[in-house]
């Protein structure tokens, strides 16, 4: 995710960076440019059309639709929002979680026990870890040290990753009860932690496979793709050669909000303004090895 001064007005305007959607659209703004001026030379030079051609009711055609595509864009930018926003806080309840599951298992664990404490500093960080992985990407490979706990060694990479590395979270604490180290009420204490994690992974994992329906997608591109394509038939009569470029700049501020939407819509890929999931995993683990 791109880190940034929200006070520097002159940076934003002037620079562009990888992020910017005037990248992805030169050549469909070249392309309406072309149009436009192919549309402006006809009606003024070739036919010679006048305002009280029936073409001027186009004008209000545009002003009518103009309302209706603002409410659909403003629909879908919010929509879009609200996904990347929602996965914001599912990453944040992972972050208090790892951290509450790390103060009470040093509380519960004796300071001397080096080897469940170790096993805990290690596999609690380790889920965000693989969260993030198995949400950017669709297979998770992690380089687990066997030797050091066997029990690592035994997960497949083939199935549901995370799923795993909770289990393997749980299997741990049920063999403390069963040992005696974690006594019942204690055993209740821990329970919401543990099941947090699939909890988050079962929100995200939501929000990355259901897109916005297809049929809304489509619908909204081909509204604005014609409602650019009648401006020009309308602008030259009141603007002439100059409605080239009011036209490609409408079609740009259409179009980037379409853009924009696709892009935080799945805030768990490697886009430059997706969720920095990595580095949340890897300040949780710098976290949980401070407490423990």
């Amino acid at each position: 995710m791109i880190t940034y001064n929200p006070k520097d007005w002159f940076t934003f305007i002037f620079r562009f960076h990888k992020a910017d959607t005037l990248r992805s659209l030169v050549p469909l703004i070249l392309g309406i440019s072309v149009y436009s001026t192919v549309i402006a030379v006809l009606e003024m030079e070739v036919f010679q059309l006048s305002q009280n051609n029936h073409l001027k009711n186009v004008s209000m055609m545009n002003t009518l639709l103009s309302f209706v595509i603002s409410m659909l864009l403003v629909f879908r930018t919010n929509t879009a929002y609200d996904r990347w926003w929602e996965g914001r806080k599912l990453w944040g309840a992972l972050v208090n979680n790892s951290r509450n599951l790390a103060l009470k298992m040093n509380a519960i664990l004796d300071p001397t026990d080096e080897g469940n404490r170790a096993f805990f500093r290690r596999v609690i960080p380790m889920y965000a870890s693989v969260l993030a992985r198995h949400l950017g990407e669709e297979s998770t490979r992690l380089a687990l040290d066997d030797k050091e706990h066997p029990e690592l060694g035994d997960l497949d990479h083939a199935k549901h990753v995370p799923n795993q590395v909770a289990a393997l979270l749980f299997q741990r604490i049920n063999r403390l009860y069963q040992e005696g180290v974690i006594k019942g009420d204690q055993l209740i204490f821990l329970n919401g932690e543990l099941q947090s994690f699939t909890d988050v992974c079962g929100a995200c994992e939501r929000i990355k496979n259901t897109p916005i329906p297809f049929s809304y997608s489509v619908f909204l591109k081909k509204f604005i793709f014609f409602y650019v394509m009648t401006l020009p038939l309308s602008f030259v009569f009141s603007l002439g050669y100059i409605t080239i470029p009011v036209v490609a700049f409408i079609f740009y501020v259409l179009a980037s909000l379409e853009l924009i939407a696709e892009e935080i819509e799945e805030p768990f890929g490697n886009d430059a303004n997706d969720l920095p999931t990595q580095k949340i995993a890897s300040n949780i683990k710098k976290h949980v090895q401070e407490i423990l």
